[in-house]
C-alpha cells in the first residue's frame, strides 16, 4: 500500500474510532479471554462443498465435528473475523478486503447484530460469509447446559431473522476450542461443525498494524483458518500488507467453506 493510501485508510479509522461506543473484540483479550487447550482429535478437514449466498449445503458425512483447518495441499487460507465492535471499521475492513478480491468469514455476535442489523447484509452482499458467535460473547465453556445453549441459538434466532438463515459455523466464544458439552449444544442448534482456528492473529492485543501481519504471515499456510477481530484499528491497517504477503506466498483468501470444498 502506497504512502498516501496509508494515510487516507488511516484517516479513515481515526474518524470511524472516534465515534465508536465501544471498541471491544469479539473473541479474546483481557475481558475475553481466548484459553487454548489442546487440539481435539481428527480437527483438520479434507473436503466439503461450497455454501452459497442462499442456506448450506450439505456437507459429506465423516468431517469432524471441530474444524481447525483446510487441506493442506491448495494455495488457500480462511481469514474469519470474530463479528463485534464499530461498524464503519468493519466496513472499511470489508471494503479492503473486496477491493483485493479476498473473501472472509465473520464469525458474529448477537448482540452486536441487535445493535447493527444491517450489516449481516452487509457481509453476505460482499460476497463474505457469516455465522455464529453466540449472542451476548461470554465464557461459554463455564456456562451450564441451558445458558451455553441459550447462548448459541439466541444469536442462531438474529441471523435466521436477518437473513432467513443461521449461517453454517458457529464459534465458541472466549475460547479457541469447544468442549465437547458445546459442540453438542451448538448440534442441537443446527451446527454440525464448530469453526475453530489454527493461527491467531493476537490482534485483539492492539500490538499495531505490522505486528498483526507479521503473526499471521509466520504462521499461516497452505489450509489455515486465521482468527481475526473486528473493532480494531491495527487490524484494519494491516489487512491490504497481510493480503498482499499472503498473495506472494501463493496464499488466497477465501471463505471457510470455499477452503473446504
Amino acid at each position: 500500500m502506497s504512502i498516501d493510501r496509508r494515510s487516507v485508510l488511516r484517516a479513515a479509522m481515526q474518524t470511524a474510532a472516534a465515534g465508536a461506543l465501544t471498541a471491544g473484540c469479539a473473541g479474546s483479550g483481557p475481558n475475553s479471554s481466548s484459553p487454548r487447550s489442546a487440539a481435539p482429535s481428527g480437527a483438520s478437514v479434507s473436503r466439503s462443498p461450497a455454501v452459497s449466498g442462499g442456506g448450506p449445503a450439505p456437507l459429506p458425512a465423516g468431517l469432524p465435528g471441530q474444524i481447525t483447518h483446510g487441506p493442506r495441499d491448495r494455495g488457500m487460507v480462511a481469514l474469519t473475523f470474530h463479528g463485534q465492535g464499530e461498524p464503519k471499521l468493519a466496513e472499511t475492513l470489508l471494503g479492503e478486503a473486496e477491493r483485493a478480491g479476498a473473501r472472509v468469514t465473520v464469525l458474529a455476535v448477537g448482540s452486536w447484530l441487535d445493535s447493527y442489523p444491517q450489516m449481516a447484509r452487509r457481509v453476505l452482499d460482499g460476497g463474505h460469509e457469516l455465522g455464529n458467535h453466540t449472542q451476548n460473547h461470554r465464557g461459554i465453556s463455564a456456562m451450564p447446559a441451558d445458558q451455553a445453549s441459550a447462548e448459541i441459538t439466541q444469536c442462531a434466532d438474529r441471523l435466521r431473522k436477518l437473513t432467513g438463515d443461521i449461517g453454517r459455523w458457529f464459534r465458541p466464544s472466549q475460547t479457541q476450542y469447544a468442549t465437547p458439552l458445546v459442540q453438542r449444544l451448538a448440534g442441537a442448534a443446527g451446527y454440525r461443525h464448530v469453526l475453530s482456528y489454527d493461527v491467531d492473529s493476537l490482534d485483539y492485543t492492539d500490538p499495531g498494524a505490522d505486528a498483526v501481519r507479521r503473526t499471521v504471515l509466520d504462521q499461516a499456510r497452505h489450509g489455515s483458518v486465521v482468527s481475526l477481530h473486528f473493532g480494531h484499528a491495527g487490524t484494519v491497517e494491516a489487512l491490504p500488507a497481510l493480503l498482499d504477503g499472503l498473495k506472494q506466498r501463493g496464499l488466497r483468501a477465501v471463505t471457510t467453506s470455499e477452503l473446504l470444498t
